[in-house]
């Protein structure tokens, strides 16, 4: 399925929205645990993307991790583990909730 977005230039506002964004719901908390899985393995961390199929992570779980959940919980290796909390996890929450607060 393309991505068609068409921004409103004024506002900055999505005006048509597709359904889908590589493959994923653009809105993480509709993605299903392969969609996590499958964004890890793009972000680069493919190692790791493992962890989140073991764990069940859907995008709705995902969302309400936090850094203790992805340092501890998903037994990965610190480093990995940071940077995927820090620029991952963490963005994902903050453009989720910019996004659906009115």
């Amino acid at each position: 399925m393309l991505s068609v977005d068409m921004e409103n230039k004024e506002n900055g506002s999505v005006g048509v929205k597709n359904s889908m964004e590589n493959g994923r719901p653009p809105d993480p908390a509709d993605w299903a645990v392969m969609d996590v899985v499958n964004y890890f393995r793009t972000a680069g961390f493919e190692e790791q993307a493992s962890a989140f199929q073991e764990q069940e992570i859907d995008g709705k779980s995902l969302l309400l991790m936090t850094r203790n959940d992805v340092l501890t919980g998903l037994q990965l290796k610190l480093g990995p583990a940071l940077k995927i909390y820090e620029y991952h996890v963490k963005p994902l929450q903050s453009k989720h909730l910019k996004n659906n607060s009115s």
